[in-house]
């Protein structure tokens, strides 16, 4: 079965006419025709039968229609996997991360990578889980790291980070001389990432739960790893992972305000989409990040 022949009998079906197929695809009607009959030889049955002016499927037809693009799609992968074997690990991986997972692991995954794997190029997205979760659906990206969900549908996900994210102020904030009371949080203003990031609903939603009123944000920024230096030395609060709070350079200078109820739990994980194609690139690329999670468990243990 001819994957020329494939596509061309998809635009027969979708347009419901050779002669539209023909003008779309840049081909002779007697061209479309031939590949049509080619197509009922090779499946034995007929595909198309006249209604008015324009045609339809048969049974056999929409049948065909029905796995037309997967065997493309599968075809494609194959050849690009054999290609891909070939060259060995070369090649560019699209890598969708989100920011906070960025500054806390990139750096060292690169560094590794790199040395390891020097052909391989990367093109990264940063963004929040909902855009990159629709990024790699669409197949915009190869691989994702973010933080893990619930529900992964056709994802397969390893797990890589756990991380808190917590309240955080100047170490001269004057919520350090108050008791450890999430009413407190009420009486300051914030400074806090943007109303798409999980982590601010979150704290909004940790807000209404203890009737706290709404959060009294004064600026939202779509870029977590700067709230450290735009709360220092003000009287802001700011809502921060830890793990990126124990790594600042200036560490001393911010403070954790420790609530157990105002600490919101997380995992960071790599993903990538079940059924499609990933280059031998693209592997090494989750199998580092995986590698992360594993250091990072046994350095727990």
């Amino acid at each position: 079965m001819n994957l020329r022949d494939l596509e061309y009998f998809e635009k027969i079906a979708e347009l419901e006419s050779v002669g539209a197929a023909a003008l779309v695809v840049h081909r002779t009607q007697p061209a479309l025709t031939s590949c049509i009959r080619r197509l009922e030889e090779d499946c034995g049955a007929r595909l198309l039968e006249r209604s008015g002016r324009g045609i339809k499927l048969t049974d056999a037809g929409r049948t065909l229609l029905r796995w037309a693009s997967h065997i493309r799609l599968v075809v494609g992968d194959a050849q690009r996997e054999i290609n891909q074997v070939g060259k060995g690990l070369t090649g560019t991986v699209k890598l969708g991360i989100a920011p906070t997972a960025a500054y806390i692991s990139l750096p060292a995954v690169v560094a590794r990578l790199f040395e390891e794997t020097p052909e391989i190029k990367l093109q990264v997205t940063v963004g929040v889980v909902d855009s990159l979760t629709s990024l790699l659906t669409a197949g915009e990206i190869d691989v994702m790291v973010a933080t893990e969900r619930a529900s992964t549908g056709n994802l397969v996900t390893y797990p890589i980070l756990d991380d808190q994210i917590v309240v955080v102020a100047w170490k001269e904030h004057p919520i350090f001389g108050m008791p450890a009371d999430i009413r407190n949080l009420s009486e300051y203003r914030w400074v806090v990432e943007a109303e798409e990031s999980p982590a601010r609903r979150w704290l909004e939603a940790c807000f209404k739960k203890h009737l706290l009123g709404p959060l009294n944000v004064q600026m939202e920024i779509n870029m977590p790893t700067m709230l450290p230096r735009l709360i220092r030395g003000t009287h802001h609060l700011g809502f921060i992972s830890r793990r990126q709070l124990e790594s600042l350079e200036d560490r001393e200078a911010l403070k954790e305000f420790r609530l157990a109820s105002v600490t919101m739990s997380r995992r960071f994980a790599v993903s990538h989409v079940q059924e499609r194609y990933l280059s031998p690139a693209a592997e090494r690329v989750v199998g580092v990040f995986s590698d992360l999670g594993s250091s990072a468990v046994n350095a727990q243990g």
